[in-house]
């Protein structure tokens, strides 16, 4: 399987893939991803290079967003010193279930994370679901804390705020690497 950046073009099976997810996501009970997600926000995030597809020929197989920016609110101002890279949107299509592809994706994550020169791959995951929390659990995230106030809709209860970590490191995803070198990261200010 190869692993490459994301294209304009692929917005249409990005916003596919992530219905799937949330409907498969609402069959075993869980309200995580039921908003639609904004097409003008997904190209914008590949554009800005941290969007990877892994296709195995044709097939997209899984996809995950990795990127220097934490979202607002919910690590602190002590932990954004610390060189991290973030974790974002993990799918896998339904079809590769149950062949660890996101456990390797997260392995890759780590991997470019280190070489970007980060200490800490980070995630924030659905507050609620704690099926995908014991999943992170198992692939050596470490629980930080989880914030449950200061969603986006009027400063309301977060719906994702589970916070985690684990150390970037490398790793033998297995994956053909077809993205470009990561981009170094900036000192914290």
């Amino acid at each position: 399987m190869i692993i490459a950046s994301a294209e304009p073009h692929d917005v249409t099976k990005l916003l596919a893939f992530r219905e799937e997810a949330a409907a498969w996501l609402r069959g075993l009970g869980s309200d995580q991803w039921t908003r639609p997600y904004p097409a003008d926000k997904l190209l914008a995030t590949i554009e800005a290079g941290t969007v990877f597809m892994l296709r195995d020929g044709h097939t997209t197989a899984g996809t995950i967003t990795l990127t220097p920016d934490a979202e607002a609110g919910l690590w602190t101002s002590s932990e954004l010193t610390e060189p991290s890279m973030f974790v974002n949107k993990l799918t896998v299509a339904r079809e590769y279930a149950g062949q660890d592809l996101g456990g390797r994706l997260l392995d890759w994550a780590g991997d470019r994370a280190r070489r970007a020169g980060a200490q800490w791959l980070r995630l924030d995951a659905w507050t609620t679901n704690e099926a995908l929390q014991r999943y992170y659990l198992a692939h050596g995230f470490s629980h930080v804390r989880t914030v449950r106030e200061g969603g986006a809709v009027n400063g309301g209860p977060r719906v994702s705020g589970w916070l985690a970590q684990r150390e970037a490191q490398s790793a033998d995803h297995g994956f053909t690497d077809r993205a470009a070198a990561p981009e170094r990261l900036r000192s914290a200010a």
